[in-house]
C-alpha cells in the first residue's frame, strides 16, 4: 500500500487495467529495485538539489570532450567533471556497474546517459522504516538495552532515540510503490536528460531515440525477459537494420505516466485485498528447510506474490537453523530480515543479497555476484564470498569476507571486525565462477569508510552529527581466527568439488591456522600415547565428551546440532 507521504500526481488519470501496449495487456510497470536498494551513495557532491540544471551541464561537458568515445566516461573524467576524488569516482562507477540490468563493460567505463540517470536518483529518499507487525514478540528478540548503552548515554536525546530504535524494513510492496511514486514525480526531468532537441528549442521539440528509451530500463521494467521497447507502442517493431524514428519525449512521458498510475492503482487494490484476506499470506510461504524450537514469526515470506517473483525471503527466523540450496532459491536475489539467534546457510549463486535487522546470528552466503548489503544488525557473524559489500549501521558484527572490491562502510557503525574468508562447501568454486567472482582477489582489509550521516535516509538527522568521524572496522586477531565448517548437504558432489578455501589466507592467518592444526595433532597423539588401563581410558573419554557437551551448551551450538539432526 502506498504510504501517506507519497501522493501520485492527480493531473494524470488512467484506467485501473494495464496500459502497457498491444500484445501485453496484463503487464504492470515496476521499478527496478536494485538501483534504489544498492545504488545510493552517501557522497554529498553526488546529490543535486536543482534537478536537471547541474546534471544537464555535467552531461554536456562529458559529451563535449574531444576524445574517441565522448559518450563513454571513465573514472578520471568523472573525477574531473564532478570534482570528486579518484577513489570516489571509482566507487561511483563500480556501484553503477553493480546495479545495471546487464553485465558492465570490462574497461570500467560507462555510458554518459546511464551515469546521469544514476546521479539523478541520488536525490531519492528511502521510505521510513515501520515497526514490525508483531512488535511485542520482536521486543523479546531485540531487547532495549545493549552493550552500547554506556556509549549512547553520552548522546543527545534525539540521537539516543535514533540509535536505540529497532527499525524494520518496509514491505516489498510499500517500497516499490514509494519508488514508483518517486519516478512518477521526476519522470519529466529524467526524460529531459535523455532527450535530444530538434527543430529549435523548448520541451515540445525534445525527442528520444530508441537507444535512449531503452536506457530507461535501468529504472523501470515490466516482466522478466520483456524489454521496455517491446511493451511500448512506439518502438515495438524497431530493429538494428531499420531503427525507428525518434519519438516525442512528451508522448513517451504520457505513456509512462499512465502506466505508473495504473500500476499504483493495481498495487493498492492488491494490498487492500490482502488486508481483507489474511489467509493469503500462507500462499506466499516458500519451502525452507528448518526445524525450530520456537515457531518463527515468518519464514521465507513476502508481502505479495507480485513483488517476490525474483526475490527469496528468509524472515523472522528465531532460534533455529536454516539451509537454502540453489533449488530452494526463487529468482536471483535473497533478503534475510529480522532473524535472531540462528544459523542461516544460503549456499547458492546470487546476484543480490540483503541482510537487515538481524541479531546474534551466523549467516553464510555462497556467492553474491552483484551487490551485498548488511544493515542495522547487531552481533551478527557474516561469512560471504561477494563481488562487493556495503555495511551500514551495524554493531559488534564480524565479517569473514572474500570480496573483490573494497568493503564500503557507511552510517553509524560500532565495533565492527573484518577477517579473510574462512569456509568452503563442495559447490563453492562452481558458484563463484557462475557469478563472476575472482577468488585470486580479496580486499577484505581495505575498507572504504564514508560519512556517518546517510542523506538518503528519510528520518531527520541530529544537528552537528555530520561532522562526526565514522568508525573503521578492526581486523580479527590471527590467533583467534578459526575456520568455519559447513556440513555437506549436497546429494551429489560436482566433478570439480571444492575441497578447501578458494581464497588464499594472508600469511599471518595461514601461520596461525598451521600452528593450531599442529597443536591439535600433538594433543591427539599425546592422548593416544598415554599409558592408561581400560578403566582410565573410559574415564578420560567420558571427561572429554562431557567437556565438549558443556561447550556445546555454553556456546549455543547444541541447538544447531539438534536442528541439523532433525534435517
Amino acid at each position: 500500500m502506498v504510504e501517506e507521504q507519497v501522493e501520485p500526481s492527480s493531473a494524470i488519470s488512467a484506467p485501473s487495467s494495464a496500459v502497457a501496449g498491444a500484445g501485453f495487456p496484463n503487464l504492470f510497470l515496476r521499478p527496478r529495485r536494485e538501483p534504489f536498494e544498492h545504488g545510493l551513495l552517501p557522497i554529498p557532491k553526488l546529490i543535486f538539489s536543482d534537478g536537471t540544471l547541474t546534471l544537464a551541464s555535467i552531461r554536456d561537458k562529458l559529451l563535449g570532450r574531444s576524445v574517441p568515445s565522448p559518450h563513454r566516461v571513465d573514472a578520471p573524467a568523472l573525477s574531473d567533471a564532478l570534482q570528486i576524488s579518484l577513489d570516489h569516482a571509482c566507487l561511483v562507477l563500480d556501484t553503477l556497474a553493480a546495479v545495471l540490468p546487464s553485465d558492465p563493460d570490462p574497461d570500467g567505463a560507462t555510458d554518459v546517459h546511464l551515469l546521469v540517470l544514476f546521479l539523478y536518483i541520488q536525490s531519492y529518499k528511502r521510505l521510513v522504516p515501520k515497526p514490525h507487525k508483531d512488535s511485542v514478540a520482536m521486543a523479546d528478540v531485540w531487547p532495549s538495552t545493549s552493550a552500547f548503552d554506556g556509549y549512547l548515554s553520552a548522546l543527545s536525546p534525539l540521537q539516543l532515540v535514533r540509535s536505540n530504535s529497532r527499525r524494520f524494513i518496509p514491505s516489498q510492496a510499500d517500497e516499490e510503490a514509494h519508488q514508483l511514486s518517486y519516478l512518477q514525480k521526476h519522470m519529466a526531468n529524467i526524460l529531459t536528460l535523455l532527450a535530444e532537441s530538434v527543430e529549435g528549442e523548448g520541451d515540445e521539440n525534445l525527442v528520444l531515440t530508441v537507444e535512449r528509451f531503452e536506457q530507461l530500463g535501468f529504472l523501470v521494467h515490466f516482466a522478466e525477459g520483456i524489454q521496455l521497447k517491446q511493451a511500448a507502442p512506439f518502438f515495438a517493431n524497431s530493429d538494428s537494420d531499420m531503427p525507428a524514428a525518434p519519438v516525442s519525449a512528451a508522448q513517451i512521458h504520457d505513456w509512462l505516466a499512465q502506466n505508473i498510475v495504473a500500476s499504483l492503482e493495481h498495487n493498492a487494490e492488491k494490498a487492500m485485498s490482502k488486508e481483507n484476506d489474511a489467509t493469503m499470506s500462507d500462499a506466499c510461504i516458500s519451502h525452507t528447510r528448518a526445524q525450530s524450537s520456537s515457531s518463527p514469526l515468518e519464514t521465507s515470506m513476502s508481502s505479495n506474490l507480485a513483488y517476490s517473483s525474483s526475490v527469496t525471503f528468509v524472515e523472522g527466523i528465531s532460534k533455529t537453523s536454516v539451509v537454502k540450496q540453489p533449488c530452494d532459491i526463487k529468482g536471483h536475489s535473497i533478503k534475510v530480515l529480522n532473524c535472531n539467534d540462528s544459523v542461516i546457510y544460503l549456499l547458492a549463486p546470487l546476484r543480490y543479497a540483503t541482510i537487515y535487522g538481524c541479531s546474534d546470528a551466523t549467516i553464510v552466503l555462497g556467492a553474491v555476484g552483484k551487490a551485498f548489503k548488511v544493515e542495522h544488525c547487531e552481533r551478527v557473524q557474516v561469512i560471504a564470498a561477494a563481488k562487493r559489500i556495503c555495511i551500514a549501521n551495524c554493531r559488534e558484527c564480524v565479517f569473514y569476507l572474500g570480496v573483490n572490491q573494497k568493503p564500503l562502510i557507511i552510517g553509524d557503525n560500532h565495533k565492527l571486525q573484518v577477517a579473510p574468508f574462512n569456509t568452503y562447501y563442495s559447490q563453492l568454486e562452481e558458484h563463484i565462477a557462475q557469478v563472476g567472482i575472482d577468488s585470486s582477489v580479496n580486499r577484505w582489509d581495505e575498507s572504504m569508510v564514508l560519512g556517518i550521516v546517510d542523506p538518503h535516509d528519510s528520518l531527520s538527522h541530529p544537528a552537528g552529527i555530520s561532522d562526526v568521524q565514522a568508525e573503521s572496522p578492526t581486523c580479527v586477531d590471527p590467533d583467534i581466527f578459526t575456520n568455519f565448517l559447513i556440513p555437506n548437504w549436497f546429494a551429489a558432489e560436482p566433478l570439480q568439488c571444492t575441497k578447501y578455501n578458494p581464497f588464499t589466507l594472508p600469511e599471518a592467518y595461514r601461520i596461525s591456522q598451521k600452528k593450531k592444526h599442529s597443536n591439535l595433532t600433538d594433543l591427539q597423539q599425546a592422548i593416544r600415547d598415554v599409558q592408561l588401563d581400560e578403566t582410565r581410558k573410559r574415564e578420560l573419554a567420558s571427561t572429554l565428551h562431557l567437556q565438549f557437551k558443556d561447550w556445546l551448551y555454553a556456546s549455543g551450538n547444541i541447538r544447531q546440532l539438534y536442528c541439523l539432526q532433525g534435517d
